[in-house]
């Protein structure tokens, strides 16, 4: 009777550890979400206050006064609409070449054997190395010497190289493909060609659909590359747009860059709720864990 007395003591004690732990998961979960929250939660409530509530203090995290002129400021002093269709026009050349010819690529290392493979294929990881800030300056120069700055080129046919991680991640994906799917399609008379565009594309749905997602996010919050090549105003992005706003209006207006900010944020919490799942399965399936 001890003994029994004893296994369900211990039964009750690794159930309350159980618990415990995943309470603690839980707990930690909660709170680190609150934390990465909490900026987005002071934007919103920033845009709707009124000048003085802004920088009250103490802090008042809600309006006492619910406004929507700071949105409608935003919109007569930026053409939000207009940046973010340049933003898009940019985000649908890249995605498309980036997606395609990643995919094309990640195809050729993960299913031939030829010489040099896994040579080309450690140089190729090796590039993901190098910052962008250290081929910046001679990637300029040698797209100046073209005669094609100040124009959505430079920052669009570079994707048609494809990508070094996007490349990489298909790769993993594709690797967990059976090779009989292969063979079976060789034996009904199938080419290559036809393999990897009535095969491998469809079944990769999830991953394409990942990097895709990357590949726009990239695009819409990128900076830096938009503001070394684009200059003319009608021509320039939505992050160059709120760059811009404080030399627009003369000073730096809280409320309705925060009511900006929030426009421009909310094609991409779209885009993340719509693809979710897609982006989950995607990682899952690669193989690749954080």
């Amino acid at each position: 009777m001890s003994s029994q007395k004893v296994k369900r003591a211990r039964k009750k004690q690794s159930v309350g550890m159980q618990r415990f732990r995943k309470f603690l998961w839980y707990f930690v979960a909660i709170a680190g979400s609150f934390i990465m929250l909490l900026p987005f939660f002071w934007m919103i409530s920033t845009s709707l206050k009124v000048e003085n509530d802004i920088f009250s203090v103490p802090i008042k995290w809600f309006p006492s006064e619910i406004t929507f002129d700071n949105f409608v400021r935003a919109f007569e002093v930026v053409p939000i609409f207009k940046y973010m269709k340049n933003t898009l026009v940019i985000a649908g050349g890249k995605i498309i070449g980036e997606v395609f010819v990643s995919a094309l690529v990640a195809y050729g290392f993960s299913r031939f054997k030829f010489k040099g493979r896994n040579f080309l294929f450690m140089v190729l990881l090796a590039t993901m190395m190098l910052p962008y800030e250290v081929t910046m300056i001679p990637t300029f120069i040698v797209w100046s010497e073209l005669g094609l700055v100040d124009s959505y080129v430079p920052l669009i046919l570079p994707a048609y190289f494809g990508s070094a991680s996007f490349i990489f991640f298909l790769k993993m994906y594709f690797e967990t493909f059976p090779v009989s799917y292969e063979e079976s399609a060789l034996l009904d008379g199938a080419k290559y060609r036809q393999i990897f565009t009535k095969i491998f594309l469809p079944l990769s749905k999830p991953a394409l659909v990942t990097i895709a997602l990357w590949a726009f996010m990239g695009t819409w919050n990128d900076l830096l590359g938009q503001l070394i090549y684009i200059n003319s105003t009608d021509k320039l992005t939505i992050q160059l747009g709120l760059a811009s706003f404080s030399s627009m209006t003369g000073e730096v207006l809280w409320g309705p860059l925060m009511a900006a900010s929030f426009v421009a944020l909310v094609p991409i919490i779209a885009l993340l709720l719509y693809a979710q799942k897609y982006f989950v399965e995607g990682v899952k399936m690669s193989g690749i864990k954080g």
